[in-house]
Formats: structure tokens, sequence, C-alpha cells
């Protein structure tokens, strides 16, 4: 019984986070439950079933309301919450005016009005509407490779629960030692680095942060070094790149990112964790063994490749090791597993007050992950380095999490 009550409670902080989970995800929840709340099939599944959680794609929330993207655009904050109050309540007034009347869409007229209210609330919320935004212009752009454009904005869940970090191999570093036991808790993982399409997204959204503007740009000069964005020209990325990670971008500019969708991005430890996919003492985020058919590295290709050409690890999470370092919240301590918290560790302050001091810190910060550059040494998970937050490269990128909070 007291598994069940925990596993209703984790769906439920999930079910704040996003009420629409994949078919995937679905399958994901169900091992957990089964797994790690010791439920059977039928008791996971019925909990599922009951909580809420829709399985399939999200519904647009402008098509809910009967408006687009576009009616919105050069409306201040003000007149953005007045104008989709003004819309959601005629269409509310209506629902409740219909009485028991069956709907064409199957919903009845209760849940209409719960969707009515889920709508207007993300549509109200600026950084929930930037979110939702960009994952219908993601969804709305032609697909050339393999699908990358609808996938690359997934995310994956990564379960709670303690895993062994660092690594006590002779040829680690003494910045990857002792090995030590760490307690995370449950956080969404982007599948895939941060695309330099997705990218460019961002900058149309947030021109103060294009390589040439009329904004504040002495301010925005001082969260990135001279080579910000070195192979874009006028603002755009090369042709052909799309779904490469973006590459050139600094730490504050990944974090104005991550802040942009509502996102952060992860600790050092959630990094870890989520690139082990699962395993318990390899080098890699698949074992022990590696070749050039498991990852970009050691100059094979000569540079960054499309998001997903190598094969994700247990957790279904892509490029891990390779292709590019990924930007992490930490301040980089090369002393720090020593004395690292047991639970939720990060270097350098709280998440909160990271996160609240974006554009101060001037201390290098850490990159994981290595690149399409990085020896095969590099190339293990607890290879960890860092580096100046306004540095940007050509092999470092990121990626962002979401938390599901208590």
């Amino acid at each position: 019984m007291a598994e069940s009550k925990e596993f209703i409670a984790f769906v439920n902080r999930l079910k704040t986070l996003s009420p629409n989970i994949t078919e995937e995800q679905r399958i994901g929840l169900l091992r957990q439950g089964i797994h790690e709340y010791n439920l059977t099939t039928d008791e996971a599944d019925g909990i599922l079933k009951t909580s809420g959680l829709v399985v399939g794609e999200q519904d647009s929330y402008f098509d809910v309301l009967g408006i687009s993207i576009e009616d919105l655009e050069g409306l201040s904050e003000t007149d953005i919450v007045a104008y989709v109050e003004s819309v959601h309540a005629k269409l509310y007034r209506t629902s409740l005016n219909a009485g028991g009347r069956p709907r064409t869409d199957g919903r009845t007229e209760e849940e209409w009005r719960t969707l009515l209210n889920q709508t207007r609330d993300k549509l109200i919320d600026p950084v929930l509407r930037n979110l939702h935004v960009s994952t219908i212009q993601l969804q709305q752009l032609p697909i050339d490779k393999g699908n990358t454009h609808q996938s690359s904005d997934k995310m994956v869940l990564i379960p709670e629960g303690e895993f062994q970090m660092g690594s006590d191999d002779f040829k680690a570093n003494k910045n990857e030692k002792p090995v030590h036991t760490v307690y995370v808790d449950a956080f969404y993982i982007d599948t895939f680095p941060v695309t330099n399409l997705q990218y460019k997204l961002f900058l149309d959204a947030n021109p103060q942060w294009k390589t040439a503007n009329g904004f504040d740009i002495y301010k925005i000069r001082k969260l990135r070094d001279r080579d910000y964005l070195k192979t874009w020209v006028r603002n755009k990325f090369p042709d052909g790149k799309e779904d490469h990670p973006v590459t050139w971008v600094s730490w504050y500019a990944a974090m104005a990112y991550a802040q942009w969708l509502g996102k952060r991005l992860p600790t050092e430890a959630e990094w870890e964790k989520a690139a082990r996919g699962g395993l318990v003492g390899k080098k890699y985020p698949w074992g022990n063994s590696v070749d050039k058919s498991s990852a970009n590295f050691g100059s094979n290709i000569g540079e960054t490749t499309p998001i997903g050409n190598y094969p994700a690890n247990g957790y279904e999470v892509y490029d891990m090791v390779g292709n590019v370092y990924e930007w992490c919240l930490d301040q980089w301590d090369e002393g720090f597993y020593h004395d690292s918290p047991s639970i939720n560790p990060v270097a350098g302050g709280s998440i909160e007050s990271i996160i609240e001091t974006q554009t101060n810190p001037r201390k290098k910060r850490v990159i994981r992950g290595c690149s399409w550059y990085s020896s095969v040494n590099n190339l293990r998970i607890s290879y960890r380095t860092g580096t100046s937050p306004r540095k940007t490269a050509s092999v470092v990128g990121f990626r962002c999490v979401n938390q599901i909070y208590q």
C-alpha cells in the first residue's frame, strides 16, 4: 500500500509538469512502478489510467481558444492577458450554457472547461507560452532528415534514486575521484543536445542575443566572447546544419535559452546520472568498449554530426558523450567529489541562487561529455573539466532539463 501511495505521489508531481505523455513515457512509467515501487503491472497501469495523464500529442492551446500565435504578436504582456482572458471567458460561458449536451470531440463539457482553464493558465504565463510556441514551431517545420526536427525538442524522464558518481579507474583524473553515492530527484532531460535550428528560434524571439543588434549590446557582450556564433552568417546557421548541435555558445547564452523555455541547465550530478543510462560502473553510456560506431570522437569525422546519429543509452538519451561538450549549471570545482553532498549536489551555490544570479558568475563552469575532437580516454562518462562562462568553442554545446518539484 505504501508503495502505491508513493507511486501515485510521483505521478501527480509529474502531471504538474505536463499532463501529456508519449506512449514511450507511459511504458517507462509502468516499468518504474513495477521495478522501483514493487507494484504489479495491473496496479501500475491502473494508477496511470486514473491519474489524468493523457497519452498522445498535446493540444495546441491556440487551437483550443480559436486564436493564432500571430494574434498575440506585438501585444504587451498586459494586453495578452486581457485578450486571452476575454476569449476564455466567452468560451467558458458557452460551455456552461450547453448543459449536458454531448460534444463532437468526445469530451464532456466539464472536461472541456478544464482544458479551457489549462489553456488560459498556459497562455497568460510568458515562460509557459514561449515553451508552447517553440514546440509548435518545431513541429511545423519540414522534415528532411529522419524526423529530427520533430524529435529534437523531446525530453526523457530520468527516475529519482541513487547512483555511483565518479571513477576510481587508473586512467581517471584526480578530479573524478573518489566514486561516491549520490541521490538525485527525478527530472526530465532533453533527448538530444540543442540544435542550430532550435537556437535560431531563440534568437528570433530574443534579438538581444543576436550577433549584431540595436539592443543593449554592451551588456550582452559581457556574457559572451568575440567568437560567439562564429560560424553563423547574419545570425543564420551554416547551410545543412539545422540538426547539428549548436556550438560557439557561452554558458550565459545557454542559461538564457533554457530560461526562455522554462527549463534550466543540468547539474553535474543530473548530467552524469542521465549519461550512465542506468548502468553501474561502466566507462561509457553503453558499456566498457568503444569504437567509431559508438560516438563522434577523436576527429573521426572532423566536425559535429546530426543529433541521433549514434545509439541511445539505457534511458533513451542520445549523444551524452562525443559530438559536443555540454554546459552544466555547476561552478567548476576540482575537489568537489571529496566533500560533495550526497543528495542533489551542486557546486557554487544552490540551483535557485545560481539561476537568480546567472549574469554575475565569473568563475569557471562545468562542461561534460567530450566532443568530436576528444580522445577516447576523455570520452569516459566520468571525465570532467571546466571553462570560463564567457567561453565559446566549436566543441561546446548544451542540453536542458526540467525538474519535477516535490
